[in-house]
């Protein structure tokens, strides 16, 4: 038997409002779609961000309360908190430079390509950095939300929450980390969740697609 294609899995998925508490996710679960979010491509592969997993029912209490009191944050069995890099700095670029190193060998171009990435981040201004390292957390969110998909593991992103309340309740800021959206994983509770039965809606193709020929 085929397994499902990948507009399937699209179809599948939506935004869950209400997830059963007494179905967790099993770790290779888990554990795949956290691999999908490393794998995700970033610019000039700085990967400028950090993936928290969150288990602890206390802290996922504490991040509740910060997010609106969203159940899907205590109900799911795992939060992904995705943190940007506040700014970049010399050290995280040579860091990059190390990891290209060490899986490519010593390289001259490679020196040069990030030295000229130091010239041109390091001087801005740290929040159009962070601006920056978000929109790379943001294209990790999209992988994982398909990578939960895949594992017909239901999740909702979340913006809603008060950042730098999250930022305290983690310890981001002291790690130059800064949060940029919750993703909880679970499974949804179809007695309990108004919007499962509910159409899925998109633009049409038409609307949205315009082709330049």
């Amino acid at each position: 038997m085929a397994g499902k294609t990948l507009i399937e899995h699209l179809n599948w998925r939506y935004a869950t409002k209400k997830m059963d508490p007494a179905k967790a996710v099993p770790q290779e679960k888990v554990d795949a779609i956290v691999e999908a979010v490393r794998m995700t491509p970033t610019s000039s592969g700085t990967q400028p961000f950090e993936l928290i997993l969150v288990t602890n029912p206390d802290v996922l209490a504490e991040v509740r309360a910060a997010a609106g009191d969203q159940s899907p944050i205590t109900d799911g069995s795992h939060l992904l908190v995705f943190a940007a890099w506040d700014n970049y700095t010399d050290e995280r670029i040579d860091d990059v430079t190390r990891l290209n190193i060490e899986a490519r060998g010593e390289i001259p171009l490679i020196h040069q390509y990030y030295g000229n990435l130091k010239s041109n981040y390091v001087p801005r201004d740290a929040e159009v950095n962070y601006a920056h390292a978000a929109r790379q957390a943001y294209i990790a969110v999209g992988v994982a939300l398909v990578a939960a998909a895949e594992q017909e593991v239901d999740s909702t992103p979340m913006e809603g929450f008060d950042p730098p309340a999250v930022d305290k309740i983690l310890g981001l800021r002291e790690r130059g980390l800064r949060s940029v959206v919750l993703l909880p994983l679970g499974y949804r509770d179809p007695a309990g969740d108004w919007l499962l039965p509910m159409a899925k809606v998109r633009k049409s193709r038409e609307t949205m697609v315009t082709q330049v020929d």
